[in-house]
C-alpha cells in the first residue's frame, strides 16, 4: 500500500476529492494504478 493511499481514499470517500483528483494522485506517484481502481471502482485510464 502506498504511503498516501489512506489519505487519498479518505478524501475521495468523503466527497472532498473527485475522480480527477484521484487520477492526479496516480500521476504524482502518490498511489498506484491498482489503488486507483480500488478507490474509485474504475480502471485507471491515462486520459481523464
Amino acid at each position: 500500500m502506498s504511503k498516501k493511499y489512506k489519505t487519498v481514499k479518505n478524501f475521495y470517500d468523503r466527497g472532498l476529492w473527485s475522480k480527477k483528483r484521484v487520477h492526479d494522485a496516480v500521476v504524482k506517484s502518490w498511489i498506484t494504478k491498482e489503488e486507483y481502481m480500488e478507490i474509485t471502482g474504475e480502471e485507471y485510464a491515462e486520459e481523464v
